[in-house]
């Protein structure tokens, strides 16, 4: 981080990931509030708040210098609406620095692209197919309108109890070995969020991926030999789809990653 960390952040959707991103700013000095509907989750040295953006909150929120918001994708096409505008009707004032969480998943349009498949960055105009993506787009477009909002868009998240792929390969379940794949581990991702909030001047959209994107026939071969597994058969018809994202933009932010592609992360994972 390049500035000090806010004095009090406002998580909004605080889940497991928003426990390890701001456990690192409680130890940088930093109070956390977690909003959650349960607060009985929130990680030890959190406030809990408890609140249900689906309808509008009995009283104000404390004042934030910052705000996080990392809710998942509401039902339908303008899910983020009622949230996001209950969220806004509550705080006393808008957080001088806010974060709002998206995904790659907004590229989807770009799937099918024949190889080579263009490199998409920052720069690149969304283009969404399903109702998830459109609604993600939807978000970042109001929080971008409520809170002038930075939007971080990560890739496939993984990490200690994300291990999903993992469990394919001990299965082993057919794959698209062929499809085209990008990541970010959850460590990297949780850096990538505190630069955000600390950075005198952040880039306003950022892509979170590491700086490997791998056909996923590389990366359950390489799953397959350190589990010393049998490789996981193609899918039929494996036809070879996804994105090529590029992390650069991230890597300027972050410098060097501490897991920059998936073998690091991994075997990180496997240790």
């Amino acid at each position: 981080m390049s500035g000090p960390v806010p004095t009090r952040t406002l998580w909004v959707g605080c889940g497991r990931f928003g426990g390890r991103s701001g456990a690192a700013l409680l130890e940088a000095g930093g109070e956390v509030l977690a909003l959650r509907r349960d607060p009985g989750a929130v990680p030890s040295g959190f406030r809990a708040l408890a609140a249900d953006l689906s309808a509008p909150l009995e009283g104000a929120l404390p004042a934030c210098e910052a705000m996080v918001i990392t809710l998942p994708p509401p039902e339908g096409a303008d899910g983020y609406e009622t949230p996001l505008r209950h969220l806004a009707a509550a705080l006393p004032h808008r957080p001088a620095r806010t974060v709002f969480v998206s995904s790659t998943r907004v590229f989807e349009g770009y799937a099918n692209r024949a190889d080579p498949a263009p490199v998409l960055t920052e720069e690149d105009a969304p283009q969404p197919l399903g109702d998830r993506a459109q609604s993600l787009l939807n978000g970042e477009r109001l929080a971008r309108e409520l809170f002038d909002a930075i939007v971080v868009r990560p890739a496939g998240i993984y990490g200690p109890g994300r291990d999903r792929l993992l469990r394919t390969v001990r299965e082993g379940r057919p794959v698209d070995h062929r499809r085209r794949t990008n990541r970010i581990h959850e460590e990297d991702l949780a850096r990538v969020l505190l630069a955000l909030l600390a950075h005198p001047e952040p880039p306003v959209l950022l892509h979170a991926v590491d700086g490997a994107p791998a056909r996923l026939g590389e990366v359950v071969t390489h799953l397959a030999f350190r589990l010393g597994l049998p490789v996981p058969p193609a899918a039929d018809p494996d036809s070879g789809h996804g994105t090529v994202l590029s992390g650069a933009r991230m890597r300027e932010l972050l410098g060097e990653l501490r897991h920059p592609d998936f073998r690091s992360g991994y075997d990180a994972m496997l240790v």
